[in-house]
């Protein structure tokens, strides 16, 4: 071994829920590890931090957001930002794990030396002042979206007069009563704004270019309320999540093999909550549902802004941008006072980390995914990218369950390198596999950055977390491909490692 040790075992990039919720499983399971979590925002929270839009709120019930080893405990298991926040402040604080959160740093650089068995980090604050500080492993919980800048349409926005803004960067002070408000989009953030601003908005028009599926259900969980006062919390919490794991799933997979029935369910939803009068045009996309995320509307709040006159939604295409408004390509004029372009993001790899091993920089679109977590012969490394078609922390708990088996392992085995070995023979063999199989805009934007997908585990990052929670758990680390060596005397390099393995 190496006399001076690493500053940490374990960096965690990202203090939002994946970040949070690897430093608590470590301390639960890994507890022998030091670890540092690094956020470059000066606030924990990650997304539910960041935005700040009107009525922000999670699209997933809380039972399956949240975490496995943390029961949910509000009444509402479709939570608003600040709830969430107050979960995981709660989470930081009785598990010890705040006073190893450094704020306020941006990781910037991240070079792997195998002769040292170590990442070097070079961090940045945002005044510029850089430090650099070394971990033996980098687990990347920074998300899957830039948040320096999101999708920009290309909108010339020159000649109107009125306010203009993007929901990623919302003002503190934006007063909008009594205002016309466009919201340009029809995704999950158009959906959560444009019933919370017609409470106080002269009128808010939801502009879109395609309609989106949506779907109506109660922010409360009856079930899951009923199952707190006549169970223990930590049974009704399992119960609850095994219940919205199995009906997520359930959904999905009919909604894939059985579209029409969906879509049959799905408008009966929209007649109930709106009449059967509504404008079906709408509201009728012109894909499946589940080729795109389905957006959910909590107690019916947009369908409730529409029916009483303070919100409507208009499909069409964008002529050009007017004083007053929006001319239309079919010579309709939306007359505004403020437009919010909740038209999209933009996907990020590795948190746009520069990514190194030796000076040499990793493209990850040229590595093949290991069991959603690790990457094909890049050392010492994982990172969660959360279901599409599912809650992001189902993905995030089994990656941080899984990788503090993985560090449990290289302390048994006494090395300090653990490798996802892909020989050329191996890779010669695998079927690639579109996993990205979703019409979504900033999923096909970013296509060509992802990493690779076999049609075969574990070379792949799956979308079905009950076979994937049984995989990961139950499947021996040391599987013959995950490869474990030791700087120093008989280090290998990652070419001998993958003759050793061929």
């Amino acid at each position: 071994m190496l006399a001076t040790p690493p500053d940490y075992d374990v960096l965690i990039v990202g203090a939002g829920i994946s970040g949070i919720g690897m430093a608590a499983h470590m301390r639960m399971k890994a507890p022998g590890h030091s670890f540092a979590i690094v956020e470059r925002r000066e606030n924990l929270g990650g997304t539910w931090d960041l935005f700040r839009y009107p009525g922000i709120r999670s699209d997933s019930d809380m039972h399956t957001l949240g975490f496995d080893f943390e029961p949910w405990r509000h009444e509402k298991s479709i939570a608003d930002a600040p709830a969430i926040l107050e979960y995981l402040n709660r989470i930081v604080d009785e598990r010890g794990i705040r006073q190893h959160i450094r704020f306020g740093q941006k990781v910037i650089a991240a070079d792997f030396r195998p002769d040292e068995a170590r990442w070097h980090l070079e961090l940045e604050t945002a005044e510029g002042t850089r430090s650099r500080v070394t971990a033996n492993f980098l687990y990347l919980g920074s998300g899957y979206y830039d948040y320096d800048e999101p999708y920009d349409p290309g909108f010339q926005l020159g000649a109107f007069k009125g306010q203009v803004l993007h929901p990623q960067f919302w003002p503190e002070d934006l007063d909008y009563a009594g205002k016309k408000v466009v919201v340009i989009g029809s995704g999950a953030t158009a959906v959560t704004i444009v019933p919370s601003m017609a409470e106080t908005a002269g009128h808010v028009t939801m502009l879109q270019r395609t309609p989106t599926w949506m779907a109506s259900r109660p922010a409360k969980d009856g079930f899951a309320n009923f199952l707190r006062k006549i169970l223990p919390e930590q049974l009704a919490y399992r119960i609850t999540r095994a219940k919205n794991i199995w009906m997520q799933d359930f959904v999905f997979k009919t909604a894939r093999n059985k579209p029409e029935k969906v879509k049959e369910n799905l408008r009966k939803g929209l007649e109930k909550a709106m009449g059967p009068d509504y404008d079906k045009a709408a509201f009728t996309p012109p894909y499946n549902p589940w080729e795109q995320r389905l957006c959910l509307v909590p107690d019916a709040d947009m369908f409730n802004a529409i029916n009483a006159g303070k919100a409507s939604i208009v499909t069409g295409h964008i002529e050009a941008f007017e004083e007053t408004g929006i001319r239309l390509k079919s010579g309709e004029l939306i007359d505004a006072d403020i437009i919010i372009t909740a038209t999209g993001l933009n996907m990020a790899v590795a948190g746009k980390i520069a990514v190194s091993v030796n000076g040499e920089a990793v493209d990850f679109a040229q590595r093949f995914y290991y069991k959603g977590c690790m990457f094909s012969n890049l050392p010492n490394l994982a990172v969660v990218f959360g279901y599409l078609n599912a809650s992001w922390t189902l993905r995030a708990d089994i990656n941080s369950d899984y990788v503090c088996r993985v560090l449990n392992e290289m302390r048994n085995q006494g090395v300090d390198t653990v490798t996802p070995v892909l020989t050329p023979a191996m890779e010669a063999a695998i079927e690639e596999d579109d996993i990205y199989d979703f019409s979504s805009g900033y999923i096909q934007r970013a296509k060509h950055l992802q990493p690779k997908n076999g049609v075969n585990y574990p070379w792949r990052l799956n979308q079905e977390y009950v076979a994937d929670r049984k995989l990961m758990a139950k499947d021996p680390v040391d599987d013959g491909i995950l490869t474990f060596t030791r700087a120093g005397a008989n280090a290998k390099t990652p070419d001998e490692q993958l003759e050793a393995a061929e």
